[in-house]
């Protein structure tokens, strides 16, 4: 549960990653000691700073880099990667077609997800079908963010063992059959400011992205430099900004867990014992509850 915190805490994860998948890794201090911060982040912010994480600081600027080139291109251009829900809803989405809570947000973006091959989950796989739309311009852009997406869901998993044991679980208490495959999302945000949005001047709204929670588990942001645009609220209502830090994640705990798409996500044994036993939150399934999201979140 969110407190009054008044800054966001900086996490070095590097001793967990360290010894991540070494069998006696809940031995190891400095695996503990990370541990014990996460615990404390995640009880009391939801949000952390992730020092640390191995992730070259060159690859991390090259992926902002070549971001920025794709939405400086012309929106002509940009509109041949459009997202539909004929694609999966994958690709551009231009300013004003992501809502939050019934708000346009003033922000253009590319939306990836893990790929789903044809009847995969049956049902309950087919609005996300499909595979990711890539623009040719600027060049390499897929081979970098292939190679980025790949890295940032190695750190998560990583992350993910020390939260498992934070609350009281076994390392893999998230991996198996609730996350062993887990589904990723990457969303490419631009955000050029309300009176250009589109060509147009729409003045009524200037907010880049509404409030709003996750609806993964764990995410990590990844910040233009020197520009802080990032708050977070905390239980007292007031928005405490996280901004960028070089060589660092912003971290943060969203809606459900890192599963597999056809997860259930239910409350773990052990935090069941924690409460005496009772459940205090019902079973949903992770795909179910991504479709939900994705389906009332775009204009297309």
């Amino acid at each position: 549960m969110a407190t009054d915190f008044k800054s966001i805490p900086i996490i070095d994860v590097a001793p967990l990653l360290a010894k991540c998948d070494d069998p006696k890794m809940v031995q190891d201090p400095g695996v503990r000691e990370v541990v014990k911060q996460l615990d404390q982040a995640c009880r009391e912010a939801g949000f952390f700073y992730a020092k640390g994480h191995g992730i070259p600081e060159t690859m991390v600027k090259e992926v902002r880099n070549i971001t920025h080139k794709f939405f400086d291109l012309p929106y002509e251009e940009k509109l041949k990667i459009k997202m539909t829900p004929a694609a999966g809803y994958r690709g551009y989405q231009r300013i004003g077609e992501n809502i939050t809570k019934g708000v346009p947000d003033m922000h253009e973006a590319i939306d990836c997800y893990k790929e789903l091959k044809q009847g995969m989950y049956g049902a309950l796989g087919k609005p996300m079908e499909g595979c990711n739309q890539w623009p040719h311009y600027p060049p390499n852009f897929k081979e970098l963010m292939d190679e980025y997406i790949s890295l940032c869901t190695e750190v998560s998993r990583k992350i993910m063992r020390g939260i498992a044991l934070a609350l009281g679980g076994s390392p893999d208490e998230f991996e198996g059959e609730r996350g062993g495959d887990a589904f990723w999302v990457m969303r490419l945000i631009g955000y050029p400011g309300a009176s250009t949005a589109n060509g147009k001047c729409t003045s009524e709204n200037d907010i880049g992205c509404g409030a709003h929670t996750d609806y993964g588990l764990l995410t990590l942001v990844n910040q233009d430099e020197n520009i802080t645009a990032l708050q977070v609220r905390n239980q007292a209502g007031e928005w405490i900004s996280a901004p960028p830090i070089p060589g660092m994640f912003v971290c943060n705990i969203g809606d459900m867990l890192k599963p597999n798409y056809d997860a259930a996500v239910e409350p773990l044994e052990v935090c069941v014992r924690k409460s005496g036993g009772t459940r205090k939150f019902e079973k949903a399934v992770y795909g179910e509850h991504l479709v939900s999201k994705v389906q009332t979140n775009f204009v297309t």
